[in-house]
């Protein structure tokens, strides 16, 4: 793979403009643009993130996370695209410089396929057709297309709305440049490969969308003639994920402070942990300046934060070549050297012990498998058999951008989902309620 081809303008559903369009730099800070004034966007504030969305407290929702990793990914982007221009000069008039754009670009859309609340959301449309009542839909279905339900994925349903043409909407969905909507798929291959890692990054429906776009910019196919698709990432979806991996990481843990889940002294030692011991002193002195408990976390984390996003750089420049060969494995978080891959490994055990595992996100995760299955259980049984009169009371929910008419089930099946996943967590807890009686419209 080269960078001349991997970083191109195109866009997604407007070729036939590509050619007769100005060269512009700034098409790619229009797709920041075009994301940050979206409704699937707006809506990411009413989506749980890890905690459950706030009470008197204030914590990470997705669209403040989703804000976040944009910036680092920015951070990210920047710092390689300099570095890599100093190691390349003859690449000054190409596109390389806007590697930070595209991917705050990216980070921006990169959870905006998740349904509410949270991960678990993810599971339950998953096991919803592998362990519940959707299993007997498999004989009605393909194989693929039993593989994108059974394995469905927020990566992958990412990718389907900012590229498939609903009902009444222009073809190329967000209409985005190539090089950032390749920079958001990170498990380029079919739901066929995703095994128990519940991970692929498109659907079946997808996958010529996919496919156009890799073949476009150069990405290395990996399968063989007569396999599952499977393609190298797109260089720059290791920054995406190194942005994201930082941080939820990073921010979780100073929510999990703010809510008292872990003490100020376990907080602070596990960010203290990042810096060498002239780095933390030279720290420990800066937070004597202030007082305020919340503001010493902060600049602990901030500064952690800068610590990965060097690391990062370091990692992604020096394997510059096995990047582009589509030969580099895992991401880029796990490759860092000490002290900062033994103090982020600290973090993430901390975390799954007494963050993910606390009793308020088992409670909303819980909660979740609930509203979400039955859901997908009612508006299935009503998009099958629409002449029922229960049936058309749930049909007159739906918006009429999702096609629910399709010809093919698969098709009626996946409107459901794209209706459903894109929920936030207060509306599918007041639809699900009302649908039970449990609550009734003001009269």
């Amino acid at each position: 793979m080269n960078w001349e081809q991997l970083i191109s303008n195109k866009r997604f559903g407007l070729e036939a403009y590509h050619h007769t369009r100005k060269d512009d730099r700034t098409e790619f800070q229009r797709d920041y643009d075009r994301l940050i004034f979206s409704a699937p966007f707006r809506r990411l504030q009413n989506k749980t993130q890890v905690f459950p969305l706030p009470g008197s407290i204030f914590v990470h929702n997705r669209l403040t996370h989703s804000l976040e990793v944009s910036c680092v990914g920015r951070s990210l982007g920047n710092e390689v695209a300099l570095r890599l221009l100093q190691l390349h000069p003859e690449l000054a008039d190409t596109h390389l410089s806007e590697i930070g754009s595209i991917v705050s670009a990216a980070c921006l859309a990169h959870d905006l396929g998740n349904p509410p609340f949270g991960h678990s959301g993810e599971q339950a449309i998953g096991t919803y057709f592998s362990e519940g009542k959707g299993q007997s839909l498999r004989p009605l279905v393909s194989e693929e297309e039993w593989e994108d339900l059974i394995h469905f994925e927020g990566n992958a349903n990412a990718f389907r709305l900012l590229t498939h043409q609903f009902c009444g909407r222009r073809p190329g969905g967000f209409v985005l440049t190539y090089s950032t909507l390749a920079s958001i798929v990170k498990y380029p291959y079919s739901a066929s490969l995703a095994g128990n890692k519940q991970k692929f990054g498109f659907f079946t429906t997808e996958t010529n969308d996919y496919r156009k776009i890799a073949e476009e910019l150069g990405i290395r196919c990996l399968s063989r003639e007569g396999e599952p698709l499977r393609y190298a990432r797109h260089p720059l979806v290791y920054l995406v994920e190194a942005a994201d991996d930082i941080c939820y990481q990073m921010m979780d843990l100073e929510d999990a402070h703010k809510l008292k889940i872990l003490t100020t002294d376990e907080t602070k030692a596990l960010y203290a942990a990042f810096f060498s011991a002239e780095r933390l002193k030279h720290i420990q002195e800066t937070c004597r300046l202030v007082s305020d408990t919340n503001e010493q976390i902060a600049y602990l984390r901030s500064s952690a934060i800068g610590v990965l996003v060097k690391e990062c750089t370091r990692i992604f420049v020096e394997n510059e070549r096995q990047i582009l060969e589509g030969t580099f494995e895992g991401p880029l978080i796990r490759q860092m050297a000490s002290p900062a891959k033994e103090a982020y490994e600290a973090c993430s055990r901390t975390a799954f012990a007494k963050i993910y595992c606390s009793k308020d996100v088992v409670d909303i995760e819980l909660a979740g498998y609930r509203v979400i299955t039955t859901l997908i259980d009612l508006m299935i049984d009503a998009v099958r058999f629409p002449e029922k009169a229960y049936s058309q009371l749930l049909i007159n929910r739906i918006s009429t951008q999702y096609d629910i008419h399709a010809p093919s089930l698969f098709g009626k099946i996946q409107a459901v989902l794209d209706y459903i996943s894109g929920m936030t967590d207060v509306y599918a807890l007041d639809l699900y309620r009302k649908i039970n009686g449990n609550s009734l419209p003001a009269v």
